[in-house]
């Protein structure tokens, strides 16, 4: 059976960047990691400070992940089936049984899609057809002819931001005709932002555009942007007994402890902000918390 002090799972920004601050602790640090990180479907990100001309998703985490091998840490590439308590720790089920002191969870989110082929969607991904963060690119597509697939509250309200990076702003229905509430509608009205019922369906991408059928006929739009949600990874911090948010993201305090003793969150598992920024803001935080969380029961020594 493998020792280890701290089990990180995700081997995203969140993870890796715990995984070189705890290696640097000289703490015996693995990371588990599916190799489903979102922050590789990035084909470029211009908004990662220090990077002026962008950075893609997969170099980014190649980059963190070498840095956190050099520093000592080790690399799982498996996924975590379960974890369960043992005496003064944890065993977490991966591959192979780690017995470890403390877990952090940086599991992140899994964006719901449009219903199309995996290869179409990675290829529409790629090119920037279809993208998923208007935070991080919206700056991209100022002034393009852009589409949000979604209704309800959540389409109304990412349709509206991307307002103020286009007036060509149309929200699909994915499925069947719009639900809007008067007030929605109202407010859709006003931000001059044009309507269209669902089905969503038949996608394709050519030279130019990506398009697909809808209640109008075919559509075709400079790049897409699903509103459709997303499903928090938090099914691990579920099996421990630790508190849960209504969205099912894992509360914890301001240093990133969940309500289990030893057990630590980061990223979006925690805040679906979709921000590489502030996933790795919380995982120094989480590392330095259970460091000092270490320290206090039996002071760190070479």
């Amino acid at each position: 059976m493998v020792e280890a002090d701290v089990v990180i799972v995700g081997g995203g920004p969140a993870g890796l960047t715990a995984a070189i601050y705890l290696a640097r602790f000289h703490l015996r640090t693995v990371v588990i990691d599916s190799g489903h990180s979102r922050a590789l479907m990035i084909p470029i990100s211009h908004n990662h400070a220090g990077h002026p001309a962008g950075i893609a998703g997969r170099v980014l985490i190649d980059r963190m992940r070498i840095q956190a091998l050099e520093y000592g840490a080790a690399m799982v590439r498996s996924t975590v089936t379960k974890v369960a308590f043992v005496d003064d720790g944890f065993l977490v089920e991966g591959g192979e049984t780690l017995r470890t002191r403390a877990i952090l969870l940086a599991t992140g989110v899994h964006n719901h899609r449009p219903v199309m082929d995996d290869a179409l969607h990675a290829e529409a991904v790629a090119k920037g057809r279809m993208r998923y963060c208007p935070i991080c690119d919206g700056f991209e597509v100022t002034d393009k002819r852009i589409a949000v697939i979604g209704s309800g509250s959540r389409g109304t309200r990412e349709a509206i931001f991307m307002r103020s990076f286009s007036n060509d702003i149309t929200l699909v229905a994915p499925e069947r005709p719009h639900e809007l509430d008067a007030e929605q509608q109202a407010a859709l009205a006003d931000a001059g932002v044009t309507l269209i019922d669902g089905p969503a369906t038949d996608f394709r991408i050519d030279s130019e555009t990506i398009s697909f059928t809808t209640a109008k006929g075919r559509q075709g739009f400079d790049t897409i942007y699903p509103a459709l949600g997303s499903a928090v990874q938090s099914d691990l911090a579920r099996q421990l007994g630790a508190d849960l948010c209504e969205d099912d993201c894992i509360r914890v305090d301001r240093h990133q402890r969940t309500s289990v003793k030893g057990l630590y969150a980061a990223g979006d598992v925690v805040l679906g902000l979709d921000q590489i920024s502030n996933a790795m803001g919380e995982a120094g935080v989480a590392a330095t918390a259970i460091r000092n969380d270490f320290a206090a029961i039996r002071p760190l020594r070479r």
